[in-house]
């Protein structure tokens, strides 16, 4: 061995053309292979196709399986852990995620991936995460909240969206809508959860210490994803990179929420928020600093990103459809109300925004660890193995949703009778499926029927680049630049 590195050591130039052989190879595997699937190389596995395709992931795990036949093993590198059986088949997800559910928990490793969320609800397993998700189901379905709900997002749209918008509008200018919308349901998130509005989407778009520190954690989340963990763990025992961004990023958050807490304890004006729904209660627990703070965390995450890059995508998708666009507004139009709209009527938006859900999921990927072997129905998985659900890759399938997959087509989710059509949610992983099923479908759905139904149009820029952000939530790579242009009906 001693002899082989004095080799590499005492002639640079002949490593520097093993070295150069070496990429030149993998150059022409990946202009001349015809097969989407990646090669197993020795030593390394299939790492290589990764950093081939990572300016195009999800697409790329599109193709993998579409070739594969919607299951797909990817071997990692020897003895770094990182082999996943990698799939969007129906009969798989429903088999993970109601038939035999027990068997595949969040796992160790998701909770040391995702440990800025502490012990809360999208960590947590077993009696933990029952006993959460029974408070979470108790605050979110009482009335007194779904109106709170309603009313945040009505004066939110009324008071700030639209009066913003209009100003774009009569300027000429270019913005963001992805940033907007952004900071639109971060201040109603916020709103909901800890009863106060921080005025991110206020004129001058002010930088929000919390929502940019929520920004670096997630990107230090999904490169924790994408490399040996050994990498990352030696990145945060230097306190360097993403890491380093990440430690800064959980302190603001933990300041964020311990101020709010200790306000919401101090000055006791209680409301309908998801903090005072918590506080109420007569478990001590509930009052727990570490409790409140893990929970409040995990309520940002699961609504500040999700809903608005969905909005994001539905916009950006209406453009392209303006059959769609016009369908709604019919729709609209006939349910017109001098004071207010039951947004439950209002079927073909409900079917587009599900369609908008369909093709581009927030949350692009799901994971999963067996904890036993056993037979998937595309065939075996070990203990410990794990398992990776492209979501994104689901809508893509001919074979799962018709020859017109990749069509956006709300009329798929309309029965013969004009009634919403239901569709089995291990095809529809939007909102998750099974006993983890999101608490806060409901509340989304809301908020962006109501920002649906606003009065302004936007039309793309000229030339804009639309196209996935690498990322655990689908962002705009590039934002959605856009133009504002008021109109006199709803849309």
């Amino acid at each position: 061995m001693a002899s082989f590195t004095n080799l590499f050591t005492s002639y640079p130039e002949l490593s520097s053309t093993i070295i150069s052989c070496f990429f030149f190879l993998l150059f022409y595997y990946k202009t001349t292979k015809k097969s989407k699937l990646p090669t197993n190389w020795p030593i390394i596995g299939m790492l290589p196709s990764v950093g081939l395709n990572a300016n195009r992931l999800h697409e790329w795990g599109n193709e993998v399986l579409k070739e594969s036949g919607c299951t797909f093993k990817f071997k990692g590198p020897w003895l770094l852990n990182m082999d996943y059986v990698v799939t969007c088949d129906p009969a798989n997800i429903n088999h993970v995620f109601n038939v035999n559910f027990s068997n595949y928990p969040k796992g160790d490793e998701f909770v040391e991936i995702f440990d800025i969320l502490g012990d809360g609800i999208f960590s947590a397993d077993d009696e933990s995460w029952k006993s959460q998700r029974k408070r979470a189901h108790y605050a979110m379905s009482s009335s007194n909240f779904q109106r709170f709900v309603t009313k945040c997002s009505e004066d939110k749209v009324e008071n700030a969206l639209l009066p913003l918008m209009c100003k774009i509008a009569k300027g000429g200018c270019v913005v963001d809508l992805q940033d907007v919308f952004l900071r639109l349901t971060f201040d109603l998130t916020c709103n909901l959860v800890f009863g106060v509005d921080p005025g991110a989407l206020s004129e001058g778009f002010p930088t929000v210490p919390f929502a940019r520190a929520m920004d670096d954690a997630m990107e230090a989340l999904f490169f924790r994803h994408i490399v040996p963990s050994f990498w990352w763990k030696l990145m945060r025992w230097l306190n360097i990179g993403k890491e380093r961004k990440l430690c800064d990023a959980w302190g603001v958050i933990d300041d964020f929420v311990a101020q709010n807490i200790v306000k919401k304890k101090e000055v006791i004006i209680y409301g309908c928020d998801m903090l005072t729904c918590y506080m109420e209660e007569e478990d001590p627990k509930a009052t727990d600093n570490k409790f409140l703070r893990d929970t409040t965390v995990n309520l940002m995450l699961a609504g500040r990103d999700t809903t608005g890059v969905a909005l994001t995508w539905f916009f950006w998708l209406l453009t392209k459809n303006p059959r769609v666009k016009s369908k709604i507004l019919d729709e609209l139009g006939e349910l017109l109300d001098e004071k207010t709209y039951d947004t439950s009527k209002l079927v073909y938006l409900h079917a587009a925004l599900c369609e908008s859900l369909r093709l581009c999921p927030p949350v692009p990927f799901e994971r999963k660890c067996a904890v036993k072997s056993e037979d998937l129905p595309s065939g075996k998985i070990k203990s410990k193995e794990k398992i990776l659900f492209l979501t994104y890759a689901i809508a893509r399938m001919e074979r799962i949703w018709g020859e017109d997959c990749l069509e956006f087509k709300p009329e798929r989710w309309i029965s013969e009778r004009g009634k919403l059509r239901y569709e089995p949610a291990y095809k529809f992983l939007s909102f998750n499926c099974g006993p983890r099923t999101c608490l806060g479908k409901h509340i989304a759905l809301t908020q962006m029927k109501i920002v649906a139904i606003s009065k302004f149009d936007v039309e793309v820029v000229e030339g804009h680049v639309v196209e996935p952000k690498r990322s655990i939530i689908l962002h705009m790579k590039n934002g959605l630049m856009v133009r504002v242009k008021e109109r006199r009906e709803f849309m």
